[in-house]
């Protein structure tokens, strides 16, 4: 695998990214819609890893799939090293290449009837003319990038422990020299020590072939150390958005507030009063008004529950919440 092209700077920008759905609510009755993702922007650099956060239902598996171009948007656009994957299915074929992901689960995205070697060989056997010799080369060339050795090619998937599975994973997402590798929630089905070893080989990964990493993940333990950059979401949202040093210093959207003082720390000089959150995360069928996390949100007063509060660079960060707007939140 050669180094990815090109210099440093934007390799993937989503602007005003919406995600709309249509659910059934019977014969007699049209159908509701869902919206998923509501206005989502963000910029990500070649070499640099963006961490999305947020509990289950805000958007963040969502917001992979456009990404990966599973699904496309319904309103916005989503540039990848500046093209447009909606110019047409050439462009989207190529762009394709140049975005791959690593799933939760290392053993339900591999399968299980085919030997490593066809797993890591089929990206090239569909996307590139090589000869069965070249591909084998190949193969085995990207196991030993991440610690496999040349026999276990002719391996089941079945026949490997998590760790290595997931090590199959990250050597089929870089089979086509991506430039942005989607990580959804890689190391959170694999024990403590596991993980520390896969997430040192994406590090690894990223400095050799300057890859920009989209990190998916509900540990924020994990994120503090792997990430520059996080983006915060709340029911399709983007709440907060900043440098990583930034928002775990010193987070200002009461959200995520909330969100990093639930996260288990062994230090003591970091430990604080733990927010608890009332109430249930609202149906994205049946939004609030105003601000999405206005009815759980300790700040929140009438404005807030009328209006919708705009992403705008507050202390050092983006930030939507009028109670940080009028210095409220200190």
């Amino acid at each position: 695998m050669s180094a990815a092209p090109g210099a440093a700077g934007p390799v993937l920008r989503a602007e005003s990214l919406v995600r709309s759905y249509k659910i059934s609510r019977g014969m007699l009755r049209p159908p509701a819609e869902l919206q998923a993702l509501r206005g989502v922007s963000f910029g990500l650099d070649t070499g640099h890893t963006l961490a999305v956060v947020g509990e289950s239902g805000c958007g963040k598996s969502t917001l992979a799939r456009l990404v990966t171009m599973i699904e496309p948007p319904t309103s916005g656009r989503l540039l990848i090293d500046g093209h447009d994957p909606a110019e047409g299915p050439a462009t989207r074929r190529r762009l394709r290449e140049a975005v791959q992901i690593v799933f939760q689960d290392p053993y339900g995205s591999l399968n299980p009837r085919q030997k490593v070697a066809s797993i890591l060989g089929e990206p090239l056997l569909i996307n590139r003319r090589m000869s069965a010799a070249e591909r084998r080369e190949a193969v085995a060339a990207m196991m030993a990038q991440v610690g496999l050795r040349p026999e276990q090619a002719q391996r089941y998937p079945h026949m490997f422990s998590g760790g290595q599975r997931q090590r199959v994973a990250v050597a089929r997402a870089l089979m086509l020299n991506p430039r942005i590798v989607v990580l959804d929630e890689p190391v959170s089905a694999l024990d403590l020590s596991i993980q520390a070893q896969i997430l040192n080989l994406l590090v690894e990964l990223q400095d050799r072939y300057r890859l920009a990493y989209l990190f998916i993940s509900h540990n924020l333990s994990v994120v503090r150390h792997f990430a520059e950059a996080v983006l915060v979401m709340y029911l399709g949202r983007v709440v907060e958005h900043g440098g990583r040093e930034a928002v775990f210093a010193s987070p200002q959207h009461p959200y995520t507030r909330a969100l990093l003082s639930a996260s288990p720390t062994a230090d003591p000089a970091r430990r604080g009063r733990r927010i608890k959150l009332v109430g249930e995360l609202p149906s994205p069928l049946h939004p609030p008004p105003g601000c999405p996390f206005n009815p759980r949100c300790p700040l929140a007063n009438e404005r807030c529950r009328i209006e919708t509060p705009p992403l705008q660079q507050l202390n050092g960060r983006l930030v939507a919440c009028h109670a940080v707007e009028e210095g409220r939140a200190d």
